[in-house]
């Protein structure tokens, strides 16, 4: 049996792989006990999608589960419109496009394709600023793309048994999880 990642693993890899596995530990413990007020402030803006009360159209998916068998990944996408074949992924106060916002998109964009779906356009959603950032499909970005398939393949043969491993102290100073791993101490 092949092992399925979860799409949110993505952004959290390429911020620290560590911090994966440190998430786990929190896994069945109150969110309040080990998050901050941006992941506090991001989980209250997916309210409305994870209720399913966005939008009461029926051709617009919300909340919605997608696999790719390509990439072995699961997860959730935010909203899809199917009429317009728009996928959106809403963050809230975006200040910079990282490649694991895109990536996350990507990967729900393989998820649908695979699902059978047809997609026009994928785009960020900042709810604070009430703004939208497009971001070019896959096939239209090569670069990205090949970023996209090495990250995929480094999250699936990751080990943190591994020691190579190279902290970068600006992302464990701001780490929710840094009073637990070792590379906090830099």
């Amino acid at each position: 049996m092949e092992n399925y990642l979860p799409i949110s693993y993505i952004n959290d890899f390429i911020f620290c792989p560590r911090s994966i596995y440190n998430h786990q530990l929190y896994k069945n413990r109150d969110d309040l006990v080990y998050q901050g007020e941006k992941q506090s402030e991001g989980k209250a803006a997916h309210k409305k999608i994870d209720n399913k009360e966005y939008s009461d159209k029926k051709n617009v998916l919300q909340n919605f589960e997608v696999f790719s068998s390509r990439y072995h990944l699961f997860g959730k996408l935010d909203v899809f419109d199917i009429d317009k074949g728009l996928l959106t992924e809403r963050k809230n106060n975006i200040k910079t496009i990282y490649d694991g916002y895109v990536f996350q998109l990507y990967a729900q964009y393989f998820g649908l394709l695979e699902m059978g779906y047809q997609i026009n356009k994928i785009v960020l959603y900042d709810f604070s600023r009430n703004k939208v950032y497009p971001i070019d499909l896959p096939e239209n970005n090569k670069l990205m793309f090949h970023k996209f398939e090495k990250t995929i393949a480094d999250l699936s043969s990751f080990s943190l048994l591994k020691t190579d491993f190279q902290a970068n102290k600006s992302k464990c100073e701001k780490c929710i999880y840094n009073l637990l791993c070792d590379t906090s101490l830099c």
